[in-house]
């Protein structure tokens, strides 16, 4: 980047009013000292990249420091290098103090130490969002950009206090907000960080300790709050970074489409190490699972009681043989009786995978029969011993029959497949509902599965790790083996045999010149945790079961949760306070959001109907503004020419058919300007223009209503309604 040579204000002809040089003067300066700093910022962090790069790797924590360290100032490079000027989101004038403050995407310095921007996460940043007239936080004024591919093409001030009005040129304090409603979507989330409300920074800044329910109708900046919320509390809540045990944040939307259409926010925000996925993806088999076809079936799934029962299932496979046997080595015959097998498998402690305890039951046999051969000359080595039991083929029979390594998909294929099997691990069930479980093909995954699954995969842990780590520690030990003849070679090649080179032979200095990074492993699964905070948006639409498989994810029990019970497919008639106690969340607060942002007047006005009629106690919020567009309503036939015609009066901007079956998702050629979606896959988007398609056919009950209004309020300017 090269020093501002140009004026960063780039305010089209209507806006010349603005650009007098009274008002944006000490704008243009600071801007100047901003591009001198970034660019001095980047050439500094490029050249310790390249040092970091260059210098020796190191081994052990030494590695992971190095490793650590250069992911952060790549992060700080990426996002620097991302934005230029435009890192200003706009500054905040004190009652107190004529001296504008900066605030930004990024803290930034000059070499002088002087901040020439605040981060935008800081406290002292907090008034630029949360100022209000009844509430101005000590500010006299504030003023907000829009920046259009590198120059600011409009901005707004705001003022608090009489003393403020001096070089102000916008004073509509809501313009910069109404302003930016009524642009154009895209395939992608736009940046609204600049725009952010009072009511949202307030939750966005909340504290993280238990969980933070974020209720909200549709266009009330949910999803807004759970994005740039996890942002925040990765920079202030230092037990959330990555470099602690434990820490992180895992983001988790409702679908694919979604996860598209936010995946440039956080990146944006300076934030690449948050964990994005759906519940699918936590699950290798969620790629591919379907939906369950039975509804009563996916009822009986979804109770956290059937995933609690995958204990009593592997338990079933945890049983130490109840009679003796002789076992036979190199030296000796020797008796292991019952309670030898008993013991044994004590080892296996509460918490330890059930395939990775097999391993330490291993070794218990192995100390148990050492020390009933007693060998007081010590002439046997343990690992001699162990490999003389290796060939006891009962032995190993027996352990393998008592403690088999198990697969997670054959432990939940077998219940649904063994009614006995099923009866014994859930005898809560009625025959009934053993019988409706039942199925030919117990793999053929669905949906409802994920959670059994994944609970039988934390119980058990993967078999093909177990292997590995063997291999692992074999590829290790056969190293150490082969430094240490190295080793002893140099040592016989010295003169005296004696002083610094004879040091080569202890044990910690042998183990320094072993790479162990660079022995086979396996990739790290980026999702099995532990995190430190998890947020889920729509998350009125998991079920008990699926909750089991984020808080075994959050130990803390640190929670966003983002949804609305208006939205829930399949009703949610308890408060959310009932519903998280019952899944096993015991601090819930609950924060509410009511203002609808993003969905016209119009459009709410022939939405709330919908909902009310199935749920009169949903939570409606009330629209800010008006598009000045009523709701159409037509014929199919119609569709081409309305989208034709709204594509041609519309050089921006995003539409969406949806609907179901054959004039749904999948009927309609998708373009880039053009979506076409199920009203499932729609929740969480939002499109300028909305065409639904028959939407009576979208269902009957509270699903049907749920679909159509969800649906109807993904709109931002115009919604248009087609039958048959």
């Amino acid at each position: 980047m090269n020093p501002l040579t140009t004026s960063a204000f780039g305010l089209p002809q209507r806006l010349a009013a603005k650009a007098d040089p009274a008002l944006i003067a000490a704008d243009e300066k600071h801007f100047a000292a901003i591009a001198e700093s970034l660019e001095q910022a980047i050439a500094e962090l490029s050249d310790r990249l390249d040092a970091l790069r260059k210098a020796p790797g190191g081994v052990g924590r030494e590695a992971m420091d190095r490793d650590t360290e250069i992911h952060r100032l790549t992060g700080r490079l990426r996002a620097l290098r991302r934005f230029g000027l435009d890192l200003c989101l706009g500054h905040i004038v004190s009652a107190d103090d004529p001296e504008p403050v900066y605030i930004g995407r990024l803290g930034l310095t000059d070499s002088d130490g002087r901040r020439l921007l605040l981060d935008w996460r800081s406290p002292a940043a907090e008034p630029f969002f949360a100022a209000t007239h009844a509430n101005p936080t000590g500010l006299a004024s504030r003023r907000r950009y829009r920046w259009t591919r590198g120059r600011i093409t409009d901005y707004w001030d705001e003022v608090f206090t009489a003393e403020g009005l001096e070089g102000r040129a916008a004073l509509d304090d809501q313009s910069a907000f109404i302003a930016s409603l009524g642009t154009n979507r895209s395939a992608r989330m736009r940046d609204v960080l600049a725009t952010i409300q009072a009511d949202q920074d307030a939750i966005i800044r909340a504290g993280s300790r238990g969980a933070l329910v974020v209720d909200g109708g549709p266009g009330t900046g949910k999803t807004v709050v759970a994005l740039h919320r996890s942002a925040y509390l990765l920079y202030a809540d230092p037990r959330l970074g990555h470099q602690h045990r434990g820490g992180g944040v895992l983001f988790v939307g409702p679908h694919q489409p979604y996860l598209a259409y936010v995946a440039d926010v956080l990146p944006s925000l300076g934030e690449e190490g948050v964990q994005t996925c759906t519940v699918r993806d936590l699950v290798t088999e969620g790629a591919k699972a379907a939906i369950e076809s039975d509804p009563e079936v996916a009822r009986l799934k979804a109770f956290a009681d059937l995933v609690k029962a995958i204990e009593k299932a592997v338990r079933f496979y945890e049983e130490p043989p109840s009679e003796g046997m002789t076992v036979s080595t190199d030296w000796s015959d020797l008796w292991l009786g019952p309670d030898d097998w008993a013991e044994a498998f004590e080892a296996a402690e509460p918490g330890i995978p059930h395939n990775e305890a097999r391993d330490l039951i291993w070794e218990a046999l192995v100390t148990i029969l050492l020390d009933k051969h007693g060998d007081d000359d010590g002439d046997i080595s343990r690992n001699a011993f162990r490999r003389s039991l290796l060939h006891d083929a009962e032995l190993v029979t027996t352990l393998n029959r008592a403690w088999p390594l198990l697969e997670a998909a054959d432990l939940v294929g077998d219940l649904w497949t063994v009614p006995a099997y099923l009866r014994m691990c859930a005898p809560w069930l009625s025959p009934d509902e053993v019988r409706k479980l039942r199925r030919a093909d117990g793999q053929a995954w669905t949906v409802s599965d994920l959670p059994l699954l994944d609970a039988a995969r934390q119980r058990l842990g993967d078999p093909a790790d177990v292997r590995r780590k063997r291999r692992q520690e074999a590829a290790v030990a056969a190293e150490r083996a082969r430094m240490a003849d190295v080793i002893e070679h140099i040592v016989q090649a010295d003169d005296d045999g004696e002083g610094a080179v004879t040091m080569l032979r202890g044990a910690d200095l042998q183990s320094t010149l072993i790479d162990e990074t660079a022995l086979p492993t396996a990739d790290p699964d980026r999702l099995a945790g532990p995190f430190g905070h998890i947020v889920v948006d729509e998350a009125q639409e998991l079920t008990d079961a699926e909750w089991q498989m984020l808080l075994i994810r959050c130990p803390s029990r640190s929670f966003t949760i983002v949804g609305d019970r208006a939205q829930a497919r399949h009703g949610f008639a308890e408060s959310w306070q009932d519903r998280l106690e019952r899944i096993g969340l015991d601090r819930v607060d609950v924060a509410t959001l009511s203002v609808n942002y993003r969905t016209p007047e119009e459009v709410m006005t022939e939405a709330e109907p919908v909902i009310r009629a199935a749920l009169p106690d949903a939570n409606v919020p009330t629209s800010i503004r008006r598009s000045g567009i009523p709701v159409r309503h037509g014929s199919i036939a119609e569709l081409d020419a309305i989208l034709d015609s709204w594509l041609a009066e519309h050089a921006e901007g995003v539409a969406c058919v949806i609907g179901t079956g054959d004039n749904g998702v999948g009927a309609f050629q998708e373009t880039s300007r053009v979506r076409s979606l199920s009203p499932e896959l729609s929740k969480g988007l939002e499109f300028d223009l909305v065409v639904l398609i028959d939407p009576e056919t979208f269902g009957a009950g509270i699903e049907g209503a749920v679909d159509r209004y969800v649906a109807m309020t993904r709109a931002t300017r115009q919604l248009v309604i087609l039958t048959s």
